[in-house]
């Protein structure tokens, strides 16, 4: 029996600056392109740390499959541009996805109160994270749109980043709310 041998986690083609899209195209890491998917990682990420202090196991569940969403985005941005890509062979029913953004957002909306003034981004862990992972998601919303003023971008990925940003920012709030932790209102000057 042969013995298998483990890759390496390192390729060193990077190592100019480059990096190849799904297809084989070779851009340089600061293309918009690389700089879009890289958002929506980072997003995935902080959004892993805010789950790990969550108590809630149903937003918890929310936001995981949101993460798993979120690599579908990825590797749809992640895929060449053009004529000949399959554009949008990865993000599944993109509609339904953001519909179902909405009624988290309905939700949990419903049982905070109405917001009378600007508050400030903290809280609890998960909140003060939450309010994190809404400026990243906000970041690599800017970053798709600056994309796709360059390039074919399927423009169903910055409705669904927007949505995200506001169920970020409503799930924070919830979060506060259901620690005891009051929200904390900006004080102009």
């Amino acid at each position: 029996m042969a013995r298998q041998t483990k890759s390496k986690l390192y390729t060193r083609t990077g190592d100019q600056g480059e990096t190849a899209l799904f297809g084989g195209r070779r851009v340089p890491k600061d293309d918009p392109r690389v700089e879009a998917y890289g958002s929506v990682d980072e997003l995935n990420s902080t959004l892993g740390v805010a789950v790990s202090f969550l108590r809630q196991k149903r937003i918890a569940a929310a936001l995981q499959s949101i993460q798993n969403e979120l690599f579908n985005i990825g590797a749809e941005l992640a895929s060449e541009s053009g004529p000949k890509a399959d554009r949008g062979r990865m993000f599944i029913d993109p509609e339904r996805k953001i519909a179902g953004l909405e009624r988290l957002i309905d939700e949990h909306d419903a049982k905070v109160p109405p917001l009378r003034t600007f508050i400030l981004p903290s809280g609890t862990r998960a909140g003060a994270l939450l309010h994190l992972a809404r400026g990243v998601c906000r970041r690599a919303e800017r970053a798709v749109v600056r994309l796709s003023r360059q390039e074919d971008v399927n423009p169903q990925l910055v409705i669904y980043l927007n949505r995200l940003s506001d169920l970020l920012f409503v799930l924070a709030r919830y979060v506060n709310k259901a620690a005891g932790k009051p929200e904390t209102p900006w004080r102009k000057g």
